[in-house]
Formats: structure tokens, sequence, C-alpha cells
């Protein structure tokens, strides 16, 4: 009988390994590679090595800066060779009444915006996204990480927008327990690959994701990873491509709504 329970046991623990083996489009995880606030680093960086190795990126813009107003025709290009463009507003709105926020404007105080005027801002830059790569399915980033217009979550108002939303906080989920609109990810900023290859290694053995959030890939940005460690990154996801699915942002909310159905 004791022989019966163990085999039992066994043969349970195999099923559950197995059935993480295929827990994301066939593979043990999913790694998702966002970069935020269109840098001229992510076109003339970026999306090359992500070319190099086939692998997709979502880049999210903020619609008026002059890195996408002046380079449209790049971006178009990019989203041709599968890089999702993410809306990260029109205008990067932050809320200004929370400490250490002395770098948000007037003009872009989120704290002072109605909810009218957030969602007005947030579908025109998805309109002035459509214009430039022609696609209606997209996600959505919230700058700074913030949720609420005092006291009332925006993308409520939006969640027929998109198809998901990137928040900040981190976390190993599996699909059916991920809260699309406000999707974990891990801020990189000063990370090495062998760290960031590490939280990868946590997500396969958790049979879970991981979004990782970018801004400065070498530079441009006070938030920043050297290029090199993101190269090692990348040549560690190429070599381990059989176990990890690198994907965009917006086809892996469309996996995971399949999952949630």
């Amino acid at each position: 009988m004791k022989l019966k329970s163990v085999l039992i046991l066994s043969l349970l623990s195999i099923a559950h390994n197995l059935c993480l083996a295929q827990n994301w489009n066939g593979k043990k995880c999913a790694v998702v590679l966002t970069y935020d606030d269109a840098l001229n680093v992510h076109l003339d960086k970026v999306i090359p090595a992500l070319n190099s190795f086939n692998f997709k990126g979502t880049f999210y813009l903020i619609a008026s800066s002059p890195v996408v107003t002046n380079r449209i025709e790049e971006w178009k290009t990019a989203s041709e060779k599968g890089h999702e463009l993410g809306n990260h507003t029109l205008y990067h709105p932050c809320d200004g009444s929370l400490p250490g926020r002395d770098f948000v404007g007037k003009d872009n105080d989120l704290s002072s915006y109605t909810l009218d005027r957030a969602v007005k801002e947030i579908r025109t830059a998805n309109q002035l996204l459509k214009d430039i790569d022609g696609k209606s399915e997209r996600t959505f980033a919230y700058p700074c990480g913030d949720l609420k217009i005092r006291d009332t979550l925006y993308y409520d108002y939006l969640k027929n927008d998109f198809v998901a939303a990137r928040g900040v906080e981190s976390g190993f989920l599996q699909a059916r327990k991920v809260d699309l609109a406000n999707v974990n990810s891990f801020v990189e900023n000063g990370t090495t690959a062998t760290q960031m290859i590490a939280q990868i290694e946590e997500a396969e053995k958790s049979g879970s994701f991981i979004v990782f959030l970018f801004h400065g890939v070498g530079g441009e940005h006070p938030m920043n990873i050297h290029l090199e460690e993101h190269q090692k990154l990348l040549l560690y996801l190429k070599e381990k491509e059989k176990d990890i699915w690198v994907t965009s942002m917006v086809d892996l909310g469309k996996y995971i709504q399949k999952k949630q159905s």
C-alpha cells in the first residue's frame, strides 16, 4: 500500500512538472522585454539587437515625444518586424502629489487631471500609434506606475481599448491569476545580466512568466542598464529558446486571456 502511494505521488509530480513545462505556449516560461519612454537608443541599439536574435520587444511610446514624431518611419519599420508599439500615453502624466515627485511638472501632473482628460489623451495616443503601425490591438503601460487619478482607477474606463496594461509591481503568477489591468513587471536599473537571468530562472521554476521593464539601455535615461548586460541577456535567451517563449506584451496578454476564459 505504501509503495502504491509513493508511486501515485511520483506520477502526480511528473504530471505537474510536465504541465509546467507546457504552460507558456509549450515552453517552461515566458519572457517579455518592454522598453519605456520612446528613447533614441531603443531605435538605434535595442531594436537592431533584438532583430539579430529574431526577438520581439514591446516599446511603450509617449506619443507626443519628438523621438516618435521625428522618427515615424523607423517605428513603422520596427512594427513591421514584429515589435509592439505600446501606449505610454500622450504626455506621460505622473501623480505629482506623491513623495519624491519633484520632477513632475504642472502640465503633466496626473493628480490635477480629470478622468475625461486622461481617457481622451490615451485614446488620442492610440490613434497616433495606429496611424504608424495600422494595428488595433496593443497594450498600455502606466506612467510612473500610477494607477489612479485621486481615488479612481482610470484604466477601468479603458479596458476595451487594450489587451492588457503593464504595471510596475514584481511577482511570479500563473496565467489564471494574472490581473490583466495591472500585469506584474520587474523594473531594471543598474541590473546585471546575471541578476536578470536569476529572475528568469525563478520564473521558470514557478512555471510563470517575467516582464522586464527597461528605460535606458546604454544611456539616455537616469534609469539605465549597460548595453553589454542587455546583450548578455539576449544571448542567454537565445541559448534557452527551446524552454523560454520570448514574446511581446500584446501576444502574452492574448495568451493569458485564452487561459482565463
